[in-house]
């Protein structure tokens, strides 16, 4: 099934699509899609449910998120165009919370940006908490897949002190869903494609049998360090084709387009503004 959150930002109510692609409203039967609901996602027909007139907007297919992480260089070719070698584990960072806003929402660059690029990646959202698992459980553990537009400031990045966070984290950096999609509808995470266009041109396209590290491995090994708790987000890395990557670099500016799409998750779409 694919579960989606509409409304205006903080006001947005549960919903699912039917066969149609449409929105049915779902405030009736559950309370928001967050938190331990995750773990038990109704399997409900939506046509039985209310309809959605028009296009309402459409928020982040999942509220409450506790923890959104991220993780670096796990695309073979990626870290070929980055200059550097596959990683002998998981690169992990964190992106704040305060970063998360809706798949069509604008993203804005911050104050003093001179880097700010793209990176479409596979979201995974955490349905039932995780500590310990093994490889084999942790898919288990998994309460669907959506798209991340892991937008990330380089300079802030790279060039500043500090963590990768500095530049991973600025408002509206991290754009998720449009929907939530339920593994059974998903099958085999690890052979999904995803593109990126800019303005109409495809900057990025892979699959995520590209991956370094397979969904489970990132769930094995992030529940290792830390317990998952429903509603963690994780951003499995990006395919190449990103603008640090080309020559020159192309960064984003105001007015650019991004679209952002990954094979049975839907489509995003942001216009580029300026803080």
């Amino acid at each position: 099934m694919k579960f989606v959150r509409f409304g205006e930002p903080g006001q947005e109510n549960p919903g699912v699509l039917d066969a149609k692609g449409r929105v049915r409203d779902l405030t009736g039967i559950l309370p928001d899609i967050a938190g331990a609901i995750l773990g038990n996602l109704p399997d409900i027909d939506p046509e039985g449910l209310p309809l959605i007139e028009g296009q309402p907007r459409l928020g982040p297919p999942v509220a409450g998120v506790g923890k959104f992480i991220g993780i670096g260089l796990n695309y073979s070719d990626h870290a070929a165009e980055a200059g550097m070698k596959p990683p002998n584990e998981p690169i992990v960072f964190m992106k704040a919370t305060s970063s998360i806003t809706g798949p069509n929402d604008s993203v804005s660059l911050p104050r003093g940006s001179e880097k700010s690029d793209w990176e479409v990646e596979l979201g995974v959202v955490i349905g039932k908490p995780a500590k310990y698992v093994s490889e084999a459980q942790a898919l288990d553990h998994v309460a669907g897949y959506c798209i991340v537009n892991d937008v990330s400031e380089r300079s802030f990045q790279i060039e500043r002190s500090g963590q990768w966070t500095k530049g991973k984290s600025c408002d509206t950096f991290g754009p998720i869903g449009p929907w939530l999609v339920t593994p059974d509808e998903v099958g085999n995470p690890q052979a999904l494609d995803l593109s990126l266009d800019l303005n109409g041109v495809r900057v990025q396209t892979g699959n995520t049998r590209a991956m370094i590290f397979t969904v489970a491995q990132i769930i094995s090994h992030l529940s290792e360090m830390m317990s998952l708790q429903p509603g963690d987000v994780i951003a499995t890395g990006t395919p190449p084709g990103v603008g640090m990557g080309m020559t020159p670099p192309r960064f984003l500016t105001d007015g650019d387009i991004m679209t952002l799409e990954i094979e049975g998750l839907g489509r995003q779409q942001q216009s580029v503004t300026l803080d």
